[in-house]
């Protein structure tokens, strides 16, 4: 099972509101600018540790990266 849909569109709405590309986040995540898009695109899912990385990068909580701004 991949990824939740609504977390990869997320990931990209936030990425984008950040005025970054996926691969200024993939070099501040120390990984392979592909490895990123593939979060993005639903095809790899980041462990938790990545997941605490991408809420620290962007500034937000790990529950807005799932759900959203709610």
């Amino acid at each position: 099972m991949g990824m939740d849909i609504k977390f990869c569109e997320n990931l990209k709405s936030i990425r984008k509101e950040c005025n970054l590309t996926q691969k200024q986040v993939a070099e501040k995540m120390n990984v392979v600018e592909s490895c990123y898009a593939n979060w993005e695109q639903g095809r790899t899912e980041p462990n938790i540790d990545s997941i605490r990385k991408l809420a620290k990068i962007f500034n937000v909580s790990i529950d807005e990266l799932f759900n959203g701004n709610l």
